[in-house]
């Protein structure tokens, strides 16, 4: 039977408790390695991952990030990201914000020179931050300020997240796109969301970059060159990892055999399947089912 998959999409829509205070953290936890903490999508907020123990991958665009304790993670607008447990333990607090918080009301050098090119998403941040306790204090203080919620809290909210923006701008920018560079990213990124959706949909078929790069309407060779530049992987790596996440969600969701569940997510070969898990996951599919 074919497990049908309703993904319209990786981009992901962001609710917020206040949307006219477009802020929020949490903390979360996961208790065993080898897992997918969460899977590739992108959105259009800014996201701070804080990392307070364990360690992961955490891949942001075509960037693999080995997290540990005391790391700040960035992740830009519009990027694609995914992360993925290394030890029996990772703990991280996770922070996503609208630009917009921070628009002044009328314009003036910090919305033209800052705010305004960070909410275009062409002024990019380093995606990996450690050794900074200037801005890790700032992270603990706005995590701290959003968790207590004491009157006031929204003036010091604000605060602490200019002293943060301050902070990357001065240490951590990494690229800063023009108007033509920005667009061009976009561009693509609205190209290939088609791309991504059939993958999505048809993962556990045999689809080729002919198949795929038609979709994008790009010949094969750009389409497999701005493919690798979005997502770090060749579509066969892309789609293997895709697939093993499938295969990983039914293993531990399901009833399913292996040698079902091997078949559900395209791979043809039992032995094939349980090596390729194995050497990805770090973890049998048989130790995934039995936890």
């Amino acid at each position: 039977m074919t497990m049908p998959v309703n993904y319209d999409s990786l981009r992901e829509t962001m609710s917020m408790p206040n949307p006219h205070f477009p802020i929020k953290a949490h903390r979360t936890r996961f208790d065993q390695s080898g897992i997918v903490m969460f899977p590739h999508h992108w959105h259009e907020h800014l996201e701070f991952l804080f990392i307070e123990s364990g360690e992961a991958i955490i891949e942001c665009g075509s960037t693999p990030i080995h997290a540990q304790p005391g790391d700040l993670i960035v992740v830009n607008s519009n990027e694609l990201h995914y992360g993925f447990s290394l030890t029996s333990e990772v703990v991280y607090y996770c922070m996503i914000s609208d630009i917009s918080l921070l628009h002044s009301g009328s314009v003036d050098a910090a919305e033209t020179k800052f705010i305004a090119p960070i909410s275009q998403n062409r002024l990019l941040f380093r995606n990996l931050i450690r050794g900074d306790e200037a801005t890790n204090a700032c992270m603990r203080a706005l995590i701290g300020e959003l968790q207590n919620r004491e009157f006031g809290y929204e003036l010091a909210i604000k605060s602490e997240l200019y002293r943060l923006m301050t902070y990357l701008l001065r240490g951590h920018v990494a690229t800063v796109l023009t108007k033509d560079e920005y667009a061009e990213r976009m561009k693509n990124v609205e190209r290939f969301e088609p791309v991504f959706r059939c993958i999505a949909e048809r993962y556990m078929e045999e689809l080729s970059v002919e198949l795929l790069s038609g979709i994008s309407g790009l010949s094969r060779y750009h389409f497999s060159r701005l493919f690798k530049e979005l997502t770090g992987r060749t579509v066969t790596e892309y789609v293997t990892a895709m697939r093993l996440d499938k295969a990983d969600h039914l293993l531990r969701t399901t009833k399913l055999t292996v040698s079902e569940i091997a078949a559900e997510t395209g791979f043809n070969d039992i032995y094939y399947f349980s090596r390729t898990f194995k050497k990805h996951k770090l973890v049998s599919p048989s130790r995934v089912r039995a936890t």
